[in-house]
């Protein structure tokens, strides 16, 4: 107890300091010249200014390159700047080309879809009835207007459009085949005045066969797909069984018929070659136009026999067993 009053540390060992501020860590730190603190700091003592600051000598740069001298170099006004390669600019102008034409392709599809969501709109309010017929189309200052309206990606189910397209497409090479018969007797008939009835029936054939062949087969076709109807394919089987057997008396080419075929191709050989060349043409025409007429036949068939919307009647039925 002694101790401990006069000043010692009770709880120092043997060989311990008792004072603990005689500890050399803190005697170290006391406030000295070196080690300045607030309490001997004196803003009146002038002292000298620590000497300045010397950055260390900084190490010998590598020798600079080619390359890198070039581009550190000032360019003169006159000399085009370089923004990379030719290869980098002529692909971004690419990829920016290819993005405007995606965006005028959706821009596109994006008006398609407004006009069939307008129409089937127009058609579930009772609107069907005012729309207006696009078919043929014929300009506005035509006193015919046109007679139907047809709309194969509107009203034809998905999984048919491509047939009858097709068959529309038929018919337009049909169409076209019958104008190059008129023309290829034209030219008979100017080698051979005998072959005047040929001419005239190719006119006929020409003027009574394009409307007909649209009415008779093609739109009951159309209108059989759109609305599931029996009695259109009734109809489109029938009549277009004959047009198919036209399209082969067509190729043949019967002399005095009206038809540019193989065999009055033949038979123009003699008169004058040119002409036979023309007729064996159209005769070519009117075969494939055939092979055609009979693959699309069949085609239609099987959309019926293996399509479970579509339901023929009895009589569709009968007719599709003829072709088997």
């Amino acid at each position: 107890m002694a101790q401990s009053r006069d000043g010692g540390n009770p709880f120092a060992g043997p060989g311990e300091l008792d004072n603990p501020f005689q500890d050399p860590a803190v005697i170290q730190h006391r406030p000295s010249p070196q080690y300045a603190t607030l309490d001997v700091y004196n803003p009146f003592e002038t002292r000298e200014p620590p000497p300045a600051y010397e950055p260390p000598a900084a190490a010998p740069l590598p020798p600079a390159s080619a390359p890198s001298l070039q581009s550190s170099r000032k360019l003169s006004p006159t000399e085009p700047k370089n923004y990379g390669s030719y290869g980098t600019q002529a692909s971004a102008a690419a990829a920016t080309a290819e993005l405007l034409k995606k965006q005028e392709e959706l821009n596109r599809k994006a008006e398609e879809l407004d006009r069939r969501e307008r129409e089937l709109q127009h058609a579930a309010l009772g609107g069907a009835a005012a729309r207006q017929n696009n078919w043929p189309p014929l300009p506005s200052f035509c006193p015919v207007q046109p007679c139907f309206f047809q709309d194969i990606s509107m009203e034809i189910p998905q999984e048919f459009q491509k047939t009858v397209s097709t068959m529309y497409y038929l018919w337009m090479c049909s169409t076209l085949a019958l104008l190059l018969n008129f023309l290829a007797c034209l030219a008979s008939f100017c080698v051979e005045t005998s072959n005047g009835s040929g001419f005239g029936l190719s006119i006929l054939w020409a003027l009574l066969f394009t409307p007909c062949s649209f009415v008779c087969w093609y739109r009951p076709m159309y209108k059989a797909f759109r609305s599931d109807s029996s009695f259109n394919f009734f109809v489109f089987f029938f009549i277009f069984f004959v047009q198919d057997v036209l399209f082969v008396l067509q190729a043949i080419g019967i002399p005095g018929w009206g038809f540019s075929g193989w065999i009055s191709a033949l038979v123009v050989l003699k008169a004058n070659p040119a002409v036979a060349v023309l007729m064996l043409l159209v005769a070519l025409f009117f075969t494939g136009i055939a092979v055609l007429g009979i693959v699309m036949l069949k085609r239609v068939r099987g959309c019926l026999l293996h399509t479970p919307t579509q339901r023929p009647s009895a009589v569709p039925r009968l007719l599709l067993r003829l072709f088997k």
